[in-house]
């Protein structure tokens, strides 16, 4: 008989990221009271950057992308022998991500909706979201046919709508990504197969939205909602807007679109260019207008 194997606790861990990862994981680390090391794009938001150094983790940014950022730290971790937090590599998070899938499901009363909208970068939230569905249907908890899945994503780097109009099962490098939703900035996906396999399964789409409809979109949710949404996250109400137009999503559809942020986290992301008053100048002379400006 095997002996059983003895637990390995990890004592430091090293990922790549593009902001918000790296800061949760820094955080939790400094809690759990074990290293941490991350890389990240020297573009990354100036907040979660902070995130990770106040939290004690040994940051590094990278003049590159997060597909450099993420080669780093695989030979990091090669070297060291440190634990792999990076996206798929690590067993928990996309447990996490299911929660999505379980909540959406439970306030909607089991009752599933037409069309699930998700910003994608690495994909994991619809990779999550995808799995804790399949796993409800498969427990008899919620019947009929899946949601259909789409996955959102900026024209300035879009692998995975590439490669879902070619009907390929994997996507190939995005050459030179960039975009102002920083958080989906990811030339290629680790789990790119997994997301195309879910929209495959749930005839679902893949579709890219302009820098300046994420703009539109984001001063929109702020000023008819007053929500600060994160620039992945008005993506996706510009995607079910052009998704709409193009009838592929009927008026009577039940369409949730997620949103992954808050847009406090990007506050050097646009130039708003306000006015500078003197201290004796009148203010009513740049007073807007009142009503919303969209």
């Amino acid at each position: 008989m095997n002996e059983p194997r003895p637990y390995r606790y990890a004592t430091h861990l090293a990922m790549p990221t593009n902001g918000n990862a790296g800061a949760a994981w820094s955080l939790y680390a400094a809690r759990a009271g074990i290293g941490a090391t991350i890389a990240m794009p020297e573009d990354a938001p100036r907040i979660t950057r902070q995130e990770c150094a106040l939290a004690g983790a040994h940051l590094a940014l990278v003049d590159g992308l997060i597909s450099d950022a993420g080669r780093q730290v695989a030979r990091f971790v090669e070297a060291t022998d440190a634990f792999d937090a990076s996206t798929l590599k690590e067993p928990y998070r996309i447990e996490g991500k299911k929660t999505m899938g379980l909540e959406l499901a439970e306030q909607l009363g089991w009752q599933l909706p037409d069309v699930i909208l998700y910003p994608t970068g690495g994909g994991v939230g619809l990779i999550g979201i995808y799995k804790a569905l399949q796993e409800l249907q498969a427990i008899g908890w919620v019947s009929g046919p899946l949601p259909r899945l789409v996955a959102v994503q900026a024209k300035g780097c879009a692998p995975i709508v590439r490669a879902w109009q070619e009907r390929a099962h994997e996507s190939r490098f995005w050459e030179h990504s960039k975009t102002r939703a920083f958080g989906i900035n990811v030339p290629r996906a680790l789990g790119d197969f997994l997301v195309l396999e879910a929209l495959y399964a749930t005839d679902g789409w893949a579709i890219t939205v302009s820098e300046s409809a994420i703009d539109w979109e984001q001063r929109r949710a702020a000023q008819l909602e007053g929500t600060f949404v994160c620039p992945e996250g008005a993506a996706v109400p510009a995607a079910a807007r052009e998704l709409r137009t193009l009838g592929e999503i009927p008026a009577e559809a039940r369409v949730v679109a997620l949103n992954t942020g808050a847009g406090i986290k990007y506050p050097d992301n646009r130039d708003l260019g306000l006015p500078l008053l003197a201290p004796e100048e009148d203010l009513a002379k740049h007073h807007a207008p009142h009503g919303r400006a969209l």
